[in-house]
């Protein structure tokens, strides 16, 4: 029997996603594998991924601009041996892991997985292929420390293959591109009025899904101005937002629902786990650009208002997108309000945006990888 470990970490959700829609599709498809889904910063130590993972989450959102300069630090310089070193030192502690599932393949969403299996690699400590999965749509350095000893890197899209060969080295044959995992309902036949039955929305009206809280948050203000902007439109479309954990969000948006004559059109969750079937009946999604939830997007063939991004990977998520046609992106310092404007009333932008998804949409990707790093 196979055994492949799936290793991630929680800085962000998208890693973990990535993560599990490997494992389901493995689990449900091959009879003759075992997987282990682990979180190696938590394996490591408790204390060590509460403090990592909570001082990433509030520099995102109480810091961006220390983030950012952390993030193309991370690059070259001195925070990048940093982080090299530090990592070679927590390999040696997730060497107990490798010894006690002694896995056949390592299957890493996350750059510090990487790290450690390549550096363990390295040593010789472990004898194990070792497959990558970029969860972003733009190369960073610290995906491709030690990428010598990696054996599959998968990308999102052309542009990072090219990346990854021509300006890191890396061997060509090693770089697959496929996109990044999704939940096998993406590529399932979902019933679009059973899901309008679900949601209580109306067949008739076009919907719009607007993404307004987030693992950070935006703060209140500018998704209150977003949401305000949107519900001019509501004779046409109809809203489903997301709050997120922001507890003040949620309470923001249900005052601005209360004051509409007819709220019908206003859907409002905190949290929603049927993400797939929202996206099969929306006309336009808005959101943060994580690489989860843009490949998600792109699969549903879903043109894409991007607001916040978080600077350093999101914000090079953005403007890939937003030169690829299948994205505008409202900066901080543009009007939301004119924006929305003139996106709602260009059906023929919008027609552009939606067909542009198609080449960069990759409804399979987790079956493509799995076949490819289980030599089918």
């Amino acid at each position: 029997m196979k055994k492949i470990l799936i290793l991630y970490a929680s800085y962000g959700g998208g890693h973990l996603s990535a993560a599990k829609s490997l494992k389901e599709y493995i689990d449900n498809n091959y009879k003759d594998v075992e997987t282990n889904l682990v979180d190696c910063i938590k394996y490591i130590n408790m204390a060590l991924d509460k403090i990592t993972t909570g001082a990433y989450m509030q520099m995102a959102k109480k810091a961006p601009w220390a983030w950012k300069k952390v993030y193309y630090h991370s690059e070259k310089g001195a925070l990048s041996k940093i982080s090299s070193t530090t990592n070679k030192v927590i390999a040696r502690k997730l060497l107990h892991l490798f010894e006690e599932y002694n896995p056949d393949l390592v299957i890493s969403t996350h750059p510090f997985a990487t790290q450690m299996t390549s550096y363990l690699k390295k040593k010789g400590k472990v004898n194990c292929k070792l497959a990558t999965i970029l969860t972003d749509f733009a190369p960073h350095d610290q995906w491709l420390v030690g990428h010598k000893y990696g054996d599959y890197f998968f990308v999102a899209h052309d542009g990072m293959k090219k990346a990854l060969v021509d300006d890191f080295k890396v061997d060509k044959a090693k770089v697959f591109t496929t996109g990044i995992p999704l939940s096998s309902k993406f590529s399932a036949n979902l019933n679009s009025d059973e899901i309008y039955k679900s949601f209580d929305l109306n067949p008739q009206k076009k919907t719009i899904l607007f993404f307004g809280g987030g693992a950070f948050g935006l703060g209140k203000n500018k998704p209150l101005e977003i949401l305000q902007s949107l519900i001019k439109y509501l004779d046409e479309y109809q809203i489903v937002a997301i709050s997120g954990k922001n507890q003040k969000m949620n309470s923001a948006f249900k005052e601005l629902a209360s004051t509409i004559q007819d709220s019908s059109s206003l859907k409002i969750y905190e949290f929603i786990d049927n993400v797939p079937e929202i996206m099969h009946i929306s006309s336009l999604v808005i959101t943060k650009p994580g690489g989860l939830t843009i490949s998600e997007s792109l699969a549903s063939s879903l043109p894409i208002l991007i607001i916040n991004p978080i600077p350093g990977q999101e914000e090079e998520n953005a403007e890939f997108l937003e030169q690829s046609g299948v994205a505008v992106w409202i900066r901080k310092d543009e009007s939301a309000d004119i924006v929305i404007q003139n996106l709602l009333n260009s059906e023929d932008m919008l027609s552009s945006m939606r067909e542009k998804t198609h080449a960069l949409a990759h409804i399979d990707s987790t079956k493509n990888i799995c076949e490819i790093v289980l030599n089918i």
